[in-house]
């Protein structure tokens, strides 16, 4: 009892501790802390949203009418663009001078943006900062770009991420479904007794190689092997993901469906046998379908361990954060990103909350598929019932 408080209670914590550092990502401005954006105070637009200040300074937006403002050209201003206005001189020997003269250049400037700093921010300000929508939660799922460190407005959208993370995981279990039932049906019902004894534990050693290996084995064989036999750029494709992943899935299919298979009477096969059915008749007609939970249970859990994936898939898959049109294509999954940006993300930031949000959208996921197994196998033990 006490061992299962404190399990439960650890894992209740844990998932607590996920979900608050990820809704803080919803209650921040896409800018970087300590830093404005600023027009001129007669400037009619008071607020723009995370997308418009990206073509903004993309110069896809190039005229303040285009943002509701008056006919007037938009020109960008970054700290670094000083040097253009004014001297060194005129900016002093220690940039004493800075902050007067970016508050001297946005009073010049009618259809200015200043990105800088809020510590050149001159005690005789007369700009107008821009007010910055918060991240709203159906952006940040809709959104189709992921730069979080892109300035002067991070991009926080996570669809080319989460669109990754189901291709690469549903084209692994189609690939391991079928080679995996196959390997179950061949062990519990065609195997003699000594192949099962050694194939078998062959088979569940495949789940203790750590996933690196499977990583290397991918970028050295699969990687190579997909980019000549399709003639692609490169080989790292959501293809080269979903074949690593479909055999790091392939010990939880067979293993499951071939215990589940196993289960099945013994007098259901005889009866069937005994009415003239053939060993394949028998296998097709009454073993699969008793065994129907079993083997769609794990089916659901070799997608779990494909969508958890991290190390393997992020050596095989390109990482690029765009929407995939095919499995040819480099692609991102969640966990890669989790693991190659974290370490990055400044403590408490706004990219370091992003992607504990990401975690919690992957959590919320395998906690899905967690239930349809459970549904899945419950439906079955009351029809036995």
């Amino acid at each position: 009892m006490l061992s299962g408080a404190a399990t439960s209670i650890t894992v209740v914590l844990i998932v607590f501790f996920l979900f608050i550092e990820g809704a803080g990502v919803f209650n921040r401005k896409p800018i970087d802390d300590g830093y404005l954006l600023v027009v001129n105070a007669t400037n009619k637009v008071k607020t723009l949203q995370p997308s418009q200040v990206k073509d903004v300074f993309d110069k896809k937006i190039t005229n303040w009418n285009q943002l509701g403002g008056e006919n007037r050209p938009i020109v960008l201003f970054r700290t670094s663009d000083i040097t253009e206005y004014y001297t060194e001189e005129e900016l002093g020997a220690n940039f004493e001078h800075f902050p007067e003269k970016i508050n001297e250049l946005i009073q010049k400037q009618p259809g200015i943006i200043a990105f800088f700093s809020d510590k050149y921010k001159s005690d005789k300000f007369s700009g107008k900062e821009l007010d910055i929508d918060k991240v709203k939660v159906w952006e940040f799922l809709s959104g189709e770009e992921w730069f979080p460190t892109a300035q002067p407005i991070a991009q926080m959208g996570v669809k080319p991420l989460i669109y990754g993370t189901l291709w690469v995981s549903f084209g692994a279990i189609l690939l391991a479904l079928p080679i995996g039932l196959a390997a179950a049906i061949y062990l519990s019902e065609i195997a003699q007794k000594r192949t099962r004894s050694l194939l078998k534990p062959l088979i569940e050693l495949l789940a203790g190689i750590p996933s690196v290996v499977y990583g290397f084995f991918g970028l050295v064989v699969i990687v190579p092997l997909i980019q000549e036999m399709f003639h692609l750029p490169v080989g790292e494709t959501g293809l080269a993901g979903s074949v690593v992943l479909a055999i790091m899935a392939l010990p939880t299919i067979i293993t499951i469906s071939e215990d589940a298979m196993r289960n099945t009477p013994r007098a259901m096969k005889e009866a069937s046998l005994a009415l003239g059915a053939s060993k394949w008749q028998t296998i097709y007609k009454v073993v699969m379908p008793y065994s129907a939970s079993g083997i769609t249970a794990g089916a659901i859990l070799g997608i779990g361990r494909a969508i958890g994936e991290t190390m393997a898939v992020l050596m095989v898959t390109g990482n690029a954060a765009v929407i995939p049109n095919t499995l040819l294509a480099p692609v991102r999954t969640i966990p890669a990103t989790i693991a190659a940006e974290l370490g990055e993300a400044p403590n408490g930031g706004l990219h370091y909350e992003a992607l504990f949000a990401l975690g919690c959208i992957l959590f919320l996921i395998t906690f899905g598929i967690n239930m349809l197994v459970e549904l899945v196998t419950n439906r079955k033990a009351h029809k036995k019932q």
